[in-house]
Order: structure tokens, then C-alpha cells, then sequence
């Protein structure tokens, strides 16, 4: 068990941090938590106290209950200075959301709060989460504070590019995914050598994610809209628990994970024979990519033209049953996990029927009425079947429910239950 120290600065991104908190305690860590004063008007202590076992410190002269201890440990007989205690014991120091102000102090040497106190006492590996408006993070002086900060030994886990704060406002310095912000912190815990075996420690998975393209002609096809932010997500967190990880990507417009080996495909066909090549090699199947269900049958060699015609007719074929060919070539012990992207009532029993007719372990089912969840949505909401039940994940992020499925994958690994040939 590794023991992190989180410092927590001040910015709407603050809130992703409890979910980093949540996966890192999941994950076997110990972990405290040291808050700017400006955070608490993100995120209150309470929250991190209940997530973490563990008193929450603020002010470098308030007194710590737990005496510098970290959750499992006993706390020293004496009252020692609290954040120095807390930087002796960890083993990482990791920051995030780092804010602008926060960059540029700990770039400049400052110990004016708690956080920053904590950083400068420390020999632990030090890895930073920016986040902030994307124009603070282009500006030249905060371009030179994180170059200072790598010099020094910080790693910094680069923002991801989407929506910002500010409503309408699009651009890079959102915070990056908890998963992965985790992944970091596990790496220089690693190099460091203190870190424990993980969960899929020299497992292989095997992840599909994305959209099938089936050709009409020559620009046009048929497609779904999948985005490949579910399946992204799930070989992130495979990766977070040691697994190696091959992602094959139909159409996906994503950053790839770190250390994930990626395989683009476009069609259902060329998924199916990627798929295939890489079965045998792997111990859990994570089928996430949508698969176009027809394909035109006489796609054409160039780009089909209008001419003048009111209306055309497309003749579709079936496209290649992916899932199920998997199934049928799985060997004894491989886990297999199909999705059902579902329209309203009735997705449970179509689920259901899948999981049966298919011979999967696992079935994961989102309802895609509900347009603020599923294809293109950062959040999701589905139900796990497995042949034991079921299982309700709540809206949360991708990640979050990546997390999910993934305990279900451990779950089937470690229950005396016969695998499906």
C-alpha cells in the first residue's frame, strides 16, 4: 500500500479530485488531503474526510487529530509539526487541480499556505494536475513555471481540451481524468519502488472501442455515433491496474492512452479480423466499439453523384456479427464482455437475451434515449449483467464507470464460477 498526500488548490476542477481520492483508495492507497483555503469554496472538507478516512488539514498551525499518520497507520506517540509529518510518511505528492497561482508559487520557492509549505518540505515524487482557463495556461509565464517545475523532477499530467468552466468557452486547461492523474501517481511510485502488485498485474486486455464506418461510395458511409470515450476509458483504467492493454480503435478521435498498443480499424469487417488476431492472446475481452449492424451491399468505387435524381436506394447486408464470432472462438477461462446500447423500455430484457444468446460473461447496458448520457457525453449511466445479477452504476463519469466494470471483471476472475467456454 503506497501513501499519497493530495493537495487540493482552488478552481472549479476541484470536485474531480474527490474522484481521484475515490479510485486511488480503491486502488489499495493510503491517502491524505491538504486544501488551499480557496478550495473550500469548490469542495468542503467533509467531503474528503468521508472519502478518505482521515482528517483534512488546511492551515500549516492548526493541530491534526491523526498526528501526521496516514489512514491504516497507528499516529506517533508525540505531537509532531503536521505537515512535515505528512511529507516524511508519503510517497507521493501529487497536486491537482494545480492552479495557475499555485504553479507559479511552487515555481517560485513560496511556502505562503499549507499546500505550498507541503511541496517545498518534500522529498516525495511531486506530480502536477494543471488546471485552468485555457488562455492562463497558454500564457508564457505559466509556459515557464512548468518548464522550471520539469526541470526540478515535477511530472505534470497535461490538461485534456474540451468545454471549460465558462459557459461557451472551449480550449485546453480542463483538469485531466482522475484515472489518469492516478496512472501518474502510481508510475513515480513505481520508479520509486514502493508501490504493490495491482489487480491485473500481467493480464492482458483486449478493448474495442469507437464507431464502425460501413462505405457507400467513396466519401459517404454508414456509421453510428459512438465517439470511443467509453472503451478510451476502460483501457485506462486496465492500464491503472497493471493489465497490458491492446486498444483497437474503429474511427476514434481521442488522445490514446499511455502505454496502450492502438490497432485503427474503419469497418465492421476489419474490426472482426483485428479482433480475431488478437483473441488468443488475451485473458479479458472488452467489446465497447458499436458495430454497424448492415453495411451497403454494392458500395460504390467513387463518389456516387446526384445527377438530378429526387431519391436513391441503398441495398444493406448484415455486417459481421463481431461479438459473436469471439464467442464461438473464446477459449476456457476468457472473460468476454459485450455492451447494449439500448432505446428506452425493454433494454433489459434485450440484454439479457444477448448476454445468453451470445455466451458473454457480461453484458453492459446503456439506455441511449437520454441525450445527456452515452454516445459523445463525458458521463454515462448503464446497468452490469452478469449471469450472478445485476448491477446499477449511476450517472458518473466514463471513467468512473470503467472503474465499475472493471470490478465486475475482477469479481468474475476471483468467484468459483465456470467461465463460458
Amino acid at each position: 500500500m503506497a501513501r499519497v498526500l493530495l493537495g487540493v488548490s482552488g478552481g472549479i476542477a476541484a470536485y474531480k479530485a474527490v474522484e481521484l481520492v475515490r479510485l486511488a483508495t480503491k486502488a489499495g492507497h493510503a491517502v491524505r488531503v491538504v486544501q488551499t483555503p480557496a478550495s473550500l469554496r469548490f469542495v468542503g472538507r467533509a467531503t474528503f474526510e468521508g472519502v478518505t478516512g482521515a482528517p483534512v488539514l488546511i492551515d500549516e498551525f492548526e493541530p491534526d487529530p491523526a498526528r501526521g499518520a496516514f489512514p491504516g497507520e497507528s499516529a506517533p506517540d508525540h505531537d509532531p509539526i503536521s505537515h512535515l509529518e505528512l511529507v516524511r510518511r508519503s510517497h507521493a505528492y501529487a497536486i491537482a487541480p494545480a492552479s495557475a497561482n499555485t504553479l507559479a508559487k511552487l515555481a517560485g520557492g513560496h511556502a505562503d499556505n499549507l499546500l505550498t509549505g507541503a511541496a517545498l518540505a518534500s522529498t516525495a515524487p511531486l506530480v502536477l494536475a494543471p488546471a485552468m482557463n485555457n488562455r492562463m495556461w497558454e500564457h508564457q509565464a505559466t509556459r515557464a513555471n512548468l518548464e522550471t517545475l520539469r526541470r526540478r523532477g515535477a511530472t505534470v499530467v497535461e490538461p485534456g481540451t474540451g468545454l471549460l468552466a465558462s459557459r461557451g468557452e472551449w480550449g485546453t486547461g480542463r483538469l485531466a481524468e482522475p484515472a489518469d492523474i492516478l496512472v501518474a501517481i502510481e508510475g513515480v511510485i513505481e520508479g520509486a519502488g514502493e508501490f504493490r502488485p495491482r489487480a491485473l498485474d500481467g493480464m492482458r486486455v483486449l478493448v474495442t472501442a469507437g464507431g464502425t464506418r460501413e462505405p457507400i461510395d467513396s466519401v459517404r458511409f454508414v456509421g453510428n455515433r459512438s465517439s470511443g470515450r467509453m472503451g478510451t476509458a476502460l483501457a485506462a483504467e486496465a492500464l491503472r491496474r497493471g493489465a497490458e492493454v491492446t486498444l483497437i480503435a474503429a474511427n476514434v478521435a481521442l488522445p490514446r492512452p499511455e502505454g496502450a498498443r492502438w490497432v485503427e480499424v474503419e469497418t465492421a469487417a476489419e474490426l472482426e479480423q483485428a479482433s480475431r488476431a488478437e483473441l488468443s492472446a488475451a485473458d479479458v475481452v472488452l467489446m465497447a466499439a458499436a458495430v454497424s449492424d448492415f453495411r451497403p451491399a454494392k458500395p460504390a468505387a467513387g463518389k456516387l453523384k446526384k445527377d438530378g435524381r429526387e431519391s436513391m436506394e441503398i441495398e444493406l447486408e448484415p455486417s459481421e456479427d463481431v461479438l459473436a464470432a469471439l464467442s464461438r472462438e473464446r477459449r476456457a477461462g476468457q472473460i468476454l464482455v459485450g455492451f447494449a446500447a439500448e432505446h428506452g423500455d425493454g433494454g433489459l430484457e434485450h440484454a439479457r437475451g444477448k448476454l445468453e444468446r451470445k455466451g458473454l460473461d457480461a453484458v453492459v447496458l446503456n439506455d441511449i434515449s437520454r441525450a445527456d448520457i452515452g454516445f459523445d457525453s463525458e458521463e454515462n449511466e448503464v446497468t452490469i449483467l452478469t449471469r450472478a445479477g445485476e448491477r446499477q452504476v449511476e450517472r458518473s463519469p466514463k471513467s468512473a464507470v470503467a472503474a465499475a466494470i472493471l470490478d465486475e471483471v475482477e469479481a468474475l476472475r476471483g468467484a468459483n464460477v465456470e467461465l463460458r467456454p
